[in-house]
């Protein structure tokens, strides 16, 4: 909406409104009479003009409001008969108010007042029906530039999906090609580039909407060796995974960076345990790294790109149907994740 329609609907267009009603009210009582057009003393008629103007912009301010709050289901039938009690009580307690005051003049007594309320009570509502359509459609330009924006959003995000391919997808070749190069003699060197070229096909080929635990799982193994070759000796690594877990159906890389959270943090007495295992229709997943005895901050559960991400992918995957607990003790780290399986 632009600033100037903003402005017009504010204040411009309930003065408008306002001094076209008491014209209306003017025309009806004095030239239907053949009287003159605003006879009678001036300063009553200014008077009642300007209330006619303010009684527009409370009821504008009043409307915009309500209806802001108000949801969508609001029945409309019932929306406009709460509207034209409100108009016929408000307008003639302003009236008899008006008149106590001495600052309106209800010569011809009830049949002034139902004059008013018969030219009033429907220019009312139409101004009504007017603010109504002005914020539905301020409504629908909000959804439809959040739609456009979903959208800008979602090409932005896949566009970053791909650039994040390009790279990896470059490094897998380049790992081949150094494969080849490597001497023979050097095993230790070649087992590192063919356990990191089965991660990295596995991210970028294998990897669908939804994977079955078996892959998985051979992923996790994957991932554990190329790691152990990179530790040193004397880390120990226990894995008790549930045999039953094979085909079921899980998002592909949730437990990954838990466990490189896991060996990023190891120390003391270098020691992981991983225990996976089929609980009914969840997998319970348990990880635990030993830590020294200067206390691992708290801050260790939130720390880096990969452990956020996973939350957020938590919260969209398996929204209020995951649970996902850290404990930090003395000489250890724990985290424990139970997520719903697919058969």
């Amino acid at each position: 909406m632009s600033k100037s329609k903003k402005i017009a609907t504010e204040w411009i267009y309930p003065a408008v409104w306002g001094i076209m009603m008491y014209n209306v009210l003017r025309a009806v009582t004095d030239l239907t009479h053949h009287g003159i057009f605003w006879e009678g003393e001036i300063k009553l008629h200014i008077t009642a003009l300007l209330l006619s103007v303010l009684v527009c912009y409370l009821f504008n301010y009043g409307w915009k409001q309500r209806l802001l709050k108000a949801g969508e289901g609001t029945r409309i039938g019932k929306d406009y008969a709460f509207v034209v009690l409100e108009l016929i009580v408000w307008l003639n307690l302003l009236l008899k108010a008006g008149q106590e005051l001495g600052v309106l003049f209800m010569g011809s007594g009830w049949i002034d007042y139902m004059l008013i309320n018969v030219i009033y009570v429907p220019l009312l509502l139409i101004f009504y029906t007017l603010i109504r359509g002005y914020l539905a459609e301020q409504k629908a330009n909000e959804k439809h530039l959040a739609l456009e924006k979903l959208k800008t959003d979602k090409k932005e995000a896949e566009l970053e999906f791909l650039k994040s391919q390009y790279h990896p997808h470059f490094l897998f070749n380049a790992l081949n090609t150094i494969y080849f190069q490597v001497d023979e003699n050097n095993a230790e060197a070649k087992k590192s580039i063919e356990y990191l070229s089965e991660l990295l096909r596995y991210q970028l080929y294998d990897v669908n909407q939804e994977v079955a635990f078996y892959q998985e799982i051979n992923y996790l193994r994957s991932y554990i060796a190329f790691q152990q070759l990179r530790k040193t000796d004397k880390l120990k690594v226990n894995i008790d995974i549930d045999n039953r877990l094979k085909e079921q159906r899980i998002a592909p890389l949730l437990l990954q960076p838990l466990l490189e959270n896991a060996f990023k943090y190891v120390s003391g007495g270098y020691e992981i345990t991983l225990v996976l295992k089929l609980k009914e229709d969840q997998v319970y997943f348990e990880l635990t790294n030993s830590v020294s005895d200067v206390l691992v901050s708290s801050n260790v559960q939130d720390s880096g790109i990969g452990l956020s991400n996973l939350k957020r992918r938590l919260e969209l995957l398996y929204p209020e149907k995951h649970q996902m607990t850290v404990n930090n003790g003395d000489n250890f780290f724990k985290v424990i994740l139970t997520l719903p399986v697919k058969e």
